[in-house]
């Protein structure tokens, strides 16, 4: 295919270089990065998306969604696909879908599980909201750029999927990091906690994949000073979009509620900025109770 790839940062630049190496004409575009090595650079988002199959973008927010798609839909020939694959509200990825479609474009609405080591080694997993159609065409894509893709259902599904799973991470890592300060302070050897808690009714992935205790479980974070492998401003956007929503969708989500709220006083007042989200751990260890 032919493929215009618009945000080339920590996640899009491998997926689009990924999306190259498999045989596909991709030209890039980003206001502040250069593209990789085997992907072509285009002098704007427009000239990016013209005559291209399919249009990819992976940007910051719904506000630059709709920017970047005013911007690109009018180049887009009929019939091709605007795949965003950016985490964004869903009434942004609703709309934008509602003006790809009324110029005779498809779209979909795919953002990703997995961070910067998925997207480069390919291994992301895509959650999908719009038509059929537009799934079926860039479903060989998500099989070069990941290992799982779930259609959804309609447009603004995928960020609906992405927003609920995120708010569980955001809530378990903070269980996981209170627990373990916990067990801190009750004298229980971080070590022996995780080999309980990792086979009992305990088991997260927080847990068991991202362990935020240096030298306990696997490989994470935690293990290199907590340098980010998803930030914490990031799980702070993430919580505030899954507030967004269900303020819109009048849900009650008291812990998500809480959960946002935590993050937000952790990046905005703290040392947080910066760190994996991870980092709570640290945070709750140094803390007395209130």
């Amino acid at each position: 295919m032919k493929i215009g790839f618009i945000g080339l940062g920590n996640m899009g630049a491998p997926m689009a270089l990924n999306l190259a190496k498999a045989g596909h004409d991709v030209a890039g575009f980003d206001l502040a990065n250069t593209p990789p090595d085997g992907v072509a650079a285009a002098t704007s988002a427009a000239q990016a998306a013209q005559a291209a199959d399919v249009v990819i973008t992976m940007l910051p927010n719904g506000a630059i969604l709709r920017s970047v798609a005013q911007e690109v839909i009018p180049a887009m020939s009929p019939g091709a696909v605007l795949l965003d694959c950016s985490t964004v509200d869903v009434a942004a990825a609703r709309d934008v879908a509602e003006i790809a479609e009324a110029a005779g474009c498809l779209a979909a609405d795919a953002p990703v599980s997995g961070g910067i080591g998925g997207a480069a080694a390919g291994t992301l997993t895509f959650m999908a909201g719009g038509s059929a159609a537009a799934f079926s065409k860039v479903s060989p894509l998500f099989d070069i750029m990941g290992q799982k893709a779930v259609h959804c259902g309609p447009s603004g599904n995928g960020q609906a999927a992405k927003i609920c799973n995120n708010m569980i991470l955001g809530v378990t890592m903070i269980g996981t990091c209170e627990a373990f300060a916990l067990a801190d302070k009750l004298g229980l050897d971080r070590q022996k906690m995780f080999d309980v808690v990792s086979t009992s009714s305990g088991y997260s992935w927080t847990m068991n994949a991202y362990c935020p205790a240096p030298g306990v479980g696997p490989q994470s974070p935690a293990d290199n000073n907590y340098q980010p492998g998803f930030a914490a401003e990031l799980m702070l956007k993430d919580l505030r979009l899954s507030q967004m929503a269900a303020e819109a969708a009048d849900a009650d989500t008291p812990m998500g509620e809480a959960a946002t709220q935590l993050y937000e006083t952790f990046v905005e007042n703290e040392d947080g900025l910066g760190k994996d989200f991870s980092a709570m751990l640290p945070r709750f260890a140094s803390r007395r109770r209130a």
